[in-house]
Parts: structure tokens; sequence; C-alpha cells
């Protein structure tokens, strides 16, 4: 830079430059030290007029409002800002889900929920009770009993339920539908039976495949969220005339209303050769469709089930309340009316009740 091409008028402003550059950082930090409000802004006030800048006039909150409303809105960013977590949301995954039970998440309906395939999920809730028939069905056992045999089965039993699904394919053949694999076992073991051996009873197995898609509509005042299409198998792993097994095909749909849940299905029974079965007439008993419902409220869930053929005038109707224990874990009471707890009972009319524990996610 030449000093020719400078005005003279800029000379003594630029030789004191430097001493006012190596000032003003300890006059900013001796006014940021000043505890009181009114006190600091009267320094920053007094040093800006000190150097040649005139203070802003105070505003009051009225026109600061008046300013802000008459203020255009601010453009979008290109990069949305990182959503902040809710204080009041739980931390563990799990507890969260439980708490928020939607058949959205249950699903993975929407986007927001989908967690990929090959993911273990819950299916049906999985439950340990120790529970009390009413009347044990001891007519198919007889013919396997020694002679002299004397031990007839216990009223009490231990009875647990282990289940889950997976997704096996994500928006199959590219249209909003996805296939899932699901398996359920229930045991029914006389554990406190010394007499017996303590034996299981009965173990019924069911492995199925399920086409689902969401469904966007409402009904009645409530969400329809869900249509499934299902092939079943159910069978108990005996042999001889304790075999029991049966294959159905089901149309299922989920409703949502507030906190209130509920699925219907209705089943076609895939028949058998005569020879080959065991259990002909199971649909007499455990009809072709079925009702559950389930209520949730402050961490308690009350639950239904129904099934009726209107034909026969035979069904079944179980009732459940879970409530909170610690996280997923939940104590359960299960009662029981009616027929097909279990496959060997089809045909038997049982009632039983039961209390424990189940897990809820």
């Amino acid at each position: 830079m030449h000093l020719k091409k400078i005005p003279v008028a800029l000379l003594p402003f630029l030789i004191t430059l430097p001493a006012v550059a190596q000032q003003l950082p300890q006059q900013l930090a001796d006014c940021a030290r000043i505890a009181d409000t009114t006190g600091r802004l009267g320094c920053f006030d007094r040093l800006a007029a000190a150097h040649g800048m005139t203070p802003a006039a105070p505003v009051s909150p009225a026109a600061a409002s008046e300013v802000a409303a008459a203020a255009p809105a601010q453009a979008p960013s290109a990069f949305p800002a990182k959503p902040q977590p809710d204080p009041a949301a739980s931390s563990d995954p799990v507890v969260a889900a439980a708490a928020e039970y939607t058949m959205d998440a249950h699903w993975e309906l929407d986007q927001k929920h989908r967690r990929g395939v090959f993911v273990f999920r819950p299916h049906h809730p999985n439950y340990l009770i120790a529970a009390h028939a009413y009347q044990p069905n001891e007519t198919p056992y007889r013919p396997f009993r020694r002679v002299g045999y004397s031990a007839d089965l216990s009223h009490a039993e231990l009875q647990y339920q282990l289940g889950f699904k997976m997704k096996a394919v994500e928006t199959a053949f590219e249209l909003p539908v996805d296939v899932w694999f699901g398996y359920t076992q229930n045991s029914f073991w006389q554990a406190g039976n010394s007499k017996a051996s303590s034996p299981f009873r009965e173990t019924n197995y069911q492995p199925e495949v399920m086409l689902v898609t969401p469904l966007h509509t409402s009904i009645l005042g409530a969400n329809l969220k869900f249509l499934n299409l299902g092939l079943n198998h159910q069978s108990n792993g005996q042999a001889s005339t304790l075999s029991r097994s049966w294959n159905r095909i089901y149309a299922q749909v989920g409703l949502e209303r507030g906190r209130l849940s509920m699925t219907a299905r209705v089943w076609k029974r895939l028949n058998e050769p005569a020879e080959d079965d065991d259990n002909p007439d199971i649909v007499d008993y455990m009809g072709r469709a079925e009702l559950a419902g389930t209520y949730r409220v402050d961490g308690h869930e009350f639950s239904a089930l129904l099934r009726h053929n209107f034909s026969t005038h035979k069904g079944a109707t179980q009732l459940g309340w879970a409530f909170p224990l610690a996280g997923p874990l939940k104590g359960y009471v299960h009662w029981f009316s009616g027929y097909g707890q279990s496959l060997i009972d089809y045909n038997y009319f049982q009632r039983s009740i039961g209390a424990g524990v189940v897990v809820q996610y």
C-alpha cells in the first residue's frame, strides 16, 4: 500500500488503530464481568459510544412482539434441525414400546416403525401361569395307561405360551405387502403331579405364514389398520389316538379406537383325507371365526377372546388382565371357559383359572 493514495483525514485513525485493537478485547471482558444486567448493558453502551457507534434505543416488549409478527417467515434450512429427545420418554426402547402399543408398531405398518427383515418380534403374548382346571380330561389317556395305574391328572398345572414372528419379505413384488412367519407354542405341564412323573399333558405347535398389508380407512368410528391373510398349521405332535392336527387359511383385520384395539378373524379349514383326519369334527367345536380385543389404560391391559359356531352353538370365552410389575414384565390373571383350550381338549368343555406373569412388548 502507498501512503500517497490514503486520504490525509484517515491518517490519525490508522495511527491509533493498533492501540484500539489491543484495548478493545480487555474492555469487552471488563463489561462482561459485571453481574448486574442493567450495569453490564450500560457498560457495553458506553464502550460503543466511545468508539463512535450509537447504541440502539431500548425496545419495549410490545414493540418487539409487533416486529416479530411483521417479520417474514424464515426460509426452511436445507439441513433440518435434529429432533430433540422427549425428556418424558423412556430411555429403554422396549419399555417405551410396551407403554405405547399400537398396531402400526406391532406390524410395522408405516416407515417410522419398520425394522427390516429377519428381526424377531413379539406375536401372541408370552406367559407362564399356575392354573386350576375344573375337571381334567382323562378320556384320551386311558388306553395308554398300564394295568393297575391309579394316578389321575391333577387339577393344577403350569401353562405357558411362547412365540415370535419375523418379517421374511418386505414390500413383496413392489406392493405394500409384507410376508411374515410366526410360531406359537402352548404347553400344559402337570408339574406337581409326582404320581404320574410330572408329565407334559399336552403341547401344541402352531407355525403360520402371513401376508400383511396396511389399510388407511375408518369404519364405525374406528381406524381400520391392516389386513392379514394367513396359512396356519396346528398340531400336538402325538401319534395314534392322541394325535390332533388341522390346517387353515384365514383372513384377519385389525382395528383401533383410542385405547381399544381389536382383531376379527375368519377361517376355512383345509380338509384332509378321511383316513388321515384325527379330528374331522373340530370345526363344530372351534367354530369358523374369532373376535379378540384389548383395552389399555395406565399400564393395565384387559383382554377378551370369543369363538362361536352358530350351527352347533359351541365355542369359547377367554378373559385376561395384565397389570404392571417391571418394564415389559406384567402380572397376569387368565380365565377360560369352553372348547379348544388345547387340541387334545378340542371337543371337551373346560373351565380353568390361572395367575402368573406375561411379557408384553
